[in-house]
């Protein structure tokens, strides 16, 4: 039992921003102007219109690298520091949810000390 608890902290920590990023592209995809609608919700924080993808990207590609164990060690750091940085750019204002991003970098942390875990790619590769 105690080699599956890595397996479920990588799951629920990666479908946290899978939904996110889901949720992020149907509101972009309903409205004929919901992509720059974003990338103005983002300027407002400072940020320039690159950022719109590379959000959404970082979201996608960490998430799915996380949720199947693959490079999991990377991509929980790279989302451990995304965690970070959204926590500190977008979400300052906003205490709880502020303190929820830096919760989740640190399970971010938690599992990049761990990897690879049981039922991943990772684990493939190694055999």
């Amino acid at each position: 039992m105690q080699k599956f608890i890595p397996v479920i902290a990588r799951i629920l920590l990666a479908q946290i921003f899978l939904v996110a990023t889901a949720f992020q592209l149907i509101a972009i995809t309903s409205h004929p102007d919901g992509y720059t609608a974003y990338q103005v919700m983002l300027g407002q924080y400072g940020l320039p219109g690159i950022f719109a993808p590379l959000t959404l990207l970082i979201q996608l590609a960490g998430g799915v690298l996380v949720l199947i164990g693959f490079k999991t060690r990377a991509a929980a750091y790279l989302l451990a520091g995304y965690s970070v940085f959204v926590a500190f750019v977008l979400k300052l204002n906003e205490p709880i949810v502020f303190l929820q991003y830096l919760a989740i970098a640190g399970g971010f942390l938690a599992l990049g000390s761990q990897a690879p875990t049981a039922l991943s790619v990772d684990n493939l590769k190694k055999q």
